[in-house]
C-alpha cells in the first residue's frame, strides 16, 4: 500500500470517528480530530469557503476553487462522517433502549478522558487559564440543572438547533449531540436521521435538511471566531473547554432515575412513581436523579458499567497513541 492510500484510509477512519462521536453525546467530532492531528487543517479548510472561493464558483473555475478549500481532504473526510453518522445512528439507538448504564458510562469514560487530553494541551497555567477553567465548569453545570427544552419540529428551529450543535465539530470537548439534548431534539434529530435511512420520509428529510443546512451555515461562520481564539486566546480556550468537559459529567452519569415527566397529553407534571405508564411515548422528561446502582429503577448492570467506562476513558488515549505512531 503507498503512502497516498495509506493517507486516505487512515483519514477515512478518522472521519468515520468523527461521525460516530457527533451522534453520542459524550464526545465531540472536533476532540477526535484535535487528537488525531488534522484540527488545524479542518479548520483552515473551512475557513477557506470565503470570497475567493466563490468568485472562483462564479467564474466556473472548479479545479482551482477545489484545491483552494483542500477539496481531496474534505471529500474522503466527509464520506468518513457520513458512513460514521450511518452506523452511530442505529447502533446508539439499540444501546439506549437495551443497555442505557453501559451506554452512558461509555460516555462518561470518554469526557473524563477528552477533559485530560485537552487540559494537557495547556502549557502555561495562570489565574487567567484558572479562571476561564472555573467559568466553564459553572456554565456547564449550571447547564445540566435545566430541563430539556421541548423538543419541536418546526423547520426554522430545526434550522436553528443546527447552528448552534455544529460548535460541536469546531470546539474540541463540546458535544453536539450533548447540546441537542439541552435544547430536547435529539431525539428529534436522531429520529429523523433514522426515518430516512429506513423508510425515506419525506417529512424526516426536511427536518434532516433544515438541521444540515443550518450546520453548514452555524460551521462557516463559528469556524473564524474558533481560529481567531485559538490564534490569541488558545491556553484560555482550552481551559474554558476542560472546565465545561468536567461541569457536564453531571448530566452523564450512568444510573439516573426518572423523577418528574410532564404527560404531553394532559400538561400535567406528575412524579413518575407515582403514576403507572405503559409507555414514554406521550411523556417528556423534566428531571431525573443520580443515583448510586443499588437505588437505580432499571437493571444497573455495575460490572457492563465498569467495563465501558474503561473502555471509554481508553479510546481517547488509543486515539492519541495512534495519531502519535502515524506521525
Amino acid at each position: 500500500m503507498n503512502e497516498k492510500s495509506s493517507f486516505s484510509i487512515g483519514l477515512l477512519l478518522k472521519g468515520a470517528a468523527m461521525g460516530i462521536a457527533e451522534v453520542i453525546p459524550g464526545v465531540s467530532g472536533g476532540t477526535i480530530a484535535f487528537i488525531t492531528g488534522i484540527y488545524e487543517r479542518l479548520i483552515n479548510c473551512i475557513k477557506s469557503f470565503d470570497a475567493k472561493a466563490v468568485k472562483l464558483l462564479l467564474s466556473f473555475k472548479l479545479r482551482e476553487l477545489f484545491l483552494h478549500v483542500d477539496g481531496m481532504f474534505l471529500l474522503i473526510l466527509f464520506a468518513g462522517m457520513v458512513c460514521g453518522i450511518g452506523v452511530g445512528v442505529f447502533g446508539v439507538g439499540y444501546l439506549l433502549e437495551f443497555f442505557p448504564a453501559p451506554l452512558w458510562a461509555f460516555f462518561f469514560g470518554l469526557i473524563v478522558a477528552s477533559a485530560i487530553y485537552i487540559g494537557r494541551q495547556i502549557t502555561k497555567w495562570t489565574a487567567v487559564q484558572m479562571v476561564s477553567m472555573l467559568i466553564g465548569f459553572a456554565i456547564a453545570l449550571g447547564v445540566t440543572y435545566f430541563s430539556p427544552a421541548e423538543g419541536s419540529e418546526s423547520l426554522l428551529w430545526v434550522f436553528t438547533c443546527g447552528v448552534i450543535a455544529i460548535s460541536a465539530l469546531i470546539l474540541p470537548g463540546v458535544s453536539g449531540s450533548f447540546i441537542l439534548l439541552m435544547l430536547g431534539m435529539y431525539t428529534v434529530v436522531r429520529g429523523a436521521a433514522e426515518d430516512t435511512m429506513r423508510n425515506q420520509e419525506l417529512s424526516s428529510l426536511l427536518i434532516l435538511v433544515a438541521f444540515v443546512l443550518g450546520c453548514g451555515v452555524g460551521l462557516l461562520s463559528f469556524a473564524r471566531v474558533m481560529s481567531y481564539a485559538f490564534k490569541h486566546y488558545k491556553n484560555a480556550t482550552l481551559a474554558l473547554l476542560t472546565g465545561f468537559m468536567i461541569g457536564s459529567l453531571r448530566k452523564i452519569w450512568p444510573w439516573r432515575n426518572i423523577d418528574t415527566v410532564l404527560d404531553k397529553e394532559t400538561g400535567e407534571v406528575t412524579r413518575y412513581q407515582e403514576m403507572m405508564y405503559e409507555s414514554m411515548d406521550n411523556l417528556q422528561v423534566l428531571r431525573e436523579l443520580n443515583v448510586l446502582p443499588q437505588d437505580y429503577q432499571g437493571n444497573a448492570q455495575s460490572v457492563l458499567v465498569v467495563i465501558a467506562a474503561v473502555v471509554g476513558f481508553g479510546v481517547i488515549f488509543l486515539f492519541q497513541y495512534i495519531a502519535r505512531e502515524s506521525k
